[in-house]
């Protein structure tokens, strides 16, 4: 006959666990978009948080006071937060190409709501994020975050967030500079083309000016950069590659800002 005993220290070291994976998985890239039930979020949650129980070291937990127990989950929600929003950061890197896209093709002005993002993005920005998003979980994006996390418990243990702000601030800062070389990487193609097209339109605009340019190059740059756009397609399996790299630094900087 099998024996086994749960009391309550081991019910408060289950619900921090808990607390960790529930806002990393709400704010995480993939598990965190609004067409995923929240049923399933919630699952998904409590069952890597039992798995992970058993898995993770246990420290020692000290507190005195219902306040102090308190501040301790609130580390932990912190810890869940910062990490899936350094992976949840990469992902908007694709939405900053497609809005620099659309501004050179004039589809700026068309705009809707993108659930990956839970913002308000271009056309362009909602086709590179879905079809890196795709490629991402191809490439096993989903199961990277969650061994990520998983080890993150050998790095920051329950209780053992130290933030520090320095770090944190210089890791900010060196995705900033990421962030804008690897968007102008993925919409390249396009500005380029844009660039050449609009030099040719202001040399046919003084050699026949009683044409106008003007109407004639709004058609042409949505004609020209949907073009584009669908025959550099095969290159966003090495734009999906940027992400995925830039994912996986932001997560070990962010992590080491608080070890």
């Amino acid at each position: 006959m099998m024996e086994y005993t749960f009391n309550y220290a081991d019910l408060e070291f289950f619900l921090l666990v808990l607390v960790r994976v529930s806002c990393f998985v709400f704010v995480a890239p993939f598990f965190s978009m609004t067409n995923t039930p929240r049923n399933v979020r919630i699952g998904l949650s409590l069952l890597t948080a039992i798995l992970l129980y058993y898995m993770v070291p246990r420290p020692e937990i000290v507190y005195n006071t219902l306040i102090g127990y308190v501040i301790i989950v609130l580390k932990e929600a912190v810890t869940g937060l910062l990490i899936g929003y350094a992976a949840n950061l990469c992902t908007t890197i694709v939405s900053f190409a497609g809005h620099i896209a659309d501004m050179e093709m004039g589809l700026s002005m068309a705009s809707m709501f993108d659930p990956t993002t839970k913002e308000t993005t271009t056309i362009s920005g909602i086709y590179y994020n879905y079809m890196v998003l795709l490629m991402l979980i191809i490439s096993g994006m989903h199961q990277y975050l969650l061994k990520a996390l998983a080890e993150t418990y050998i790095l920051i243990p329950v209780n053992g967030m130290i933030f520090h702000s320095d770090k944190l601030f210089a890791a900010m800062t060196k995705f900033m500079s990421d962030y804008i070389i690897i968007g102008f990487r993925i919409c390249l193609p396009i500005f380029a083309v844009m660039i050449i097209l609009n030099a040719v339109l202001g040399v046919l605009a003084k050699v026949s000016p009683q044409l106008n340019m003007f109407a004639v190059g709004i058609q042409m740059k949505v004609l020209v950069g949907i073009t584009v756009l669908f025959v550099t397609t095969s290159m966003l399996p090495g734009a999906a590659d940027f992400i995925y790299d830039q994912m996986k630094r932001t997560i070990v900087t962010f992590v080491e800002a608080m070890r």
